[in-house]
């Protein structure tokens, strides 16, 4: 088994592929009679293969029915192993659709809610803070049923990193499908400092790419419109470039006029910098995307910084080339094209309230690139930056008690754009290089905490490693109770693999 990004892959001994309530239960009991592994995993999605072990796994792909639609209520109850997209197809009939979506759609329900992903959006929480009940199948205490009158047990279980049980139904609390109005623009660093607090208050959604080696943030934007569906081009534009009266920014307008760029025009950049240095031709560009043509520039050189930076600065000009607006229902604008293979660091940290912002989130972009740019990293773009709600799930990244929280989300990449081994374990050291500035120069400092499935702990002889990943880990997160649950639901630690033992030691 391999993830997406290729990342992590695994030789199983043994693996379960139920297809009902019973199927699972039977599993479990087996696997906690005999002592062996049995580790759920859902798309196998997460960039650190956090569902992985070799000893044995369960998959609950072909657990993948929405069981139960109740409109009145506006909640939907479904397999663990229905995926984010034919969940938020089934609601459409129904006038309903999920509270946010991640930026892509194959997640199976199951691993996007036990690692808290999350969208955009300083109102709205990560997507475990949505379930309202949930059915575990644990080694321990058998099938149970949890709803927030279980309390702990129940905030600790939404996110479980599926070491508390196997997940399989989930309910979840929906909204009324709705239109999105999104606004695309660039904005120089400074001028996102300046309108960053009012964009945060006024916007739905909110999401900054930041460029390194650029002076350019791309500005993205979502709000509520009863336009629609299109383009978006009937919608007023504003009276300025950032906006004026609560209506957001387009860059279109103000700056650029209203020319449409073509298709072909909007990748001119990128195409005439891989005909001059990759001595590519039309016919071997035709039919690439914005992506898939940064993955053909950064295969040239992934690890020159002057290259890198010359593929940023044409993915700044195909940026404001796109810029505009358009409508689509929420679950088709909120996804996005995140790019092929890659390495990710992805931290969460505090970031005050909408009301009263305590300017953490630009202060660490504002650090983060400094410290990018003096140790000369080959960093390529973008740099992700969203925001959300808090969750009251204690093992959330985003947890707070006060529900006007807001969390800042930022993830750092490197693109894994050759099939080459040896390529590929150059990019891998040169990435860990970026991380580990990150980890001792920034986390620390923000309070910062990595998005489950996004965390690399340190391999299993580096003792002194693990030692402070677990110390950080117990100043933020109650280990204590987890480990307690742990060894309640899962004596004799079926559900356990390398990464839950380097986070939370042995139960």
């Amino acid at each position: 088994m391999t993830n997406w990004s290729g990342t992590h892959s695994v030789e199983v001994d043994r693996v379960e592929e139920p297809e009902s309530q019973a199927d699972v239960e039977a599993a479990v009991r087996r696997a906690h009679a005999a002592g062996t592994s049995l580790r759920p995993a859902g798309s196998c999605l997460s960039p650190n293969g956090l569902s992985f072990q070799s000893k044995g796994m369960i998959t609950m792909g072909l657990m993948d029915k929405v069981i139960k639609i109740d409109a009145e209520r506006r909640q939907v109850t479904v397999q663990a192993g229905a995926t984010v997209q034919a969940v938020a197809d089934a609601l459409r009939p129904h006038g309903l659709t999920l509270q946010n979506f991640a930026s892509i759609r194959e997640q199976q329900i199951g691993g996007f809610i036990q690692v808290s992903a999350h969208g955009t959006g300083a109102g709205i929480p990560p997507v475990d803070a949505t379930v309202v009940a949930l059915k575990l199948v644990t080694p321990g205490e058998g099938t149970l049923t949890l709803t927030p009158r279980d309390g702990d047990r129940f905030e600790l279980a939404r996110v479980g990193l599926g070491a508390l049980g196997v997940v399989t139904e989930v309910t979840l609390q929906c909204v009324p499908a709705h239109r999105l109005l999104e606004r695309t623009f660039v904005a120089t660093r400074s001028e996102v400092t300046s309108h960053h607090a009012r964009w945060l208050r006024e916007h739905r959604h909110l999401r900054y790419m930041w460029i390194p080696y650029t002076d350019d943030v791309v500005v993205v934007t979502c709000d509520p419109t009863d336009l629609p569906v299109g383009d978006g081009a009937e919608a007023a534009p504003s009276s300025g470039w950032w906006g004026g009266g609560g209506t957001g920014g387009w860059g279109v307008v103000g700056r650029a006029g209203r020319r449409r760029w073509t298709n072909g025009e909007r990748l001119a950049p990128l195409r005439e910098l891989l005909a001059r240095t990759g001595g590519a031709t039309d016919v071997d560009m035709a039919g690439l995307t914005a992506t898939q043509l940064r993955d053909a520039l950064l295969a040239l050189s992934p690890l020159t910084k002057s290259h890198v930076a010359r593929v940023n600065q044409a993915e700044a000009e195909y940026w404001r080339r796109s810029q505009g607006q358009r409508v689509g229902w929420s679950d088709e604008i909120l996804g996005f094209d995140c790019g092929g293979q890659q390495w990710v660091l992805e931290t969460a940290f505090p970031v005050g309230t909408r009301a009263r912002p305590s300017g953490a989130d630009l202060a660490y972009m504002e650090q983060l690139l400094t410290l990018i740019e003096r140790h000369q990293l080959p960093a390529p773009a973008p740099i992700e930056q969203r925001w959300s709600g808090p969750s009251s799930s204690l093992l959330s990244p985003a947890y707070s008690a006060d529900p006007e929280a807001v969390f800042s989300w930022v993830g750092v990449i490197m693109y894994l754009p050759t099939d080459d081994p040896l390529e590929r374990s150059r990019i891998t050291a040169k990435f860990r290089e970026y991380v580990h500035l990150c980890e001792d120069e920034l986390l620390p400092k923000f309070g910062a905490l990595w998005h489950w499935a996004k965390l690399e702990p340190p391999a299993a002889d580096d003792a002194e490693g693990r030692g402070r990943l677990r110390r950080y880990l117990r100043q933020h997160y109650p280990v204590d109770r987890f480990n307690s649950l742990r060894r309640r639901w899962d004596p004799k630690g079926i559900l356990a693999s390398d990464f839950i033992e380097a986070c939370f030691g042995s139960a």
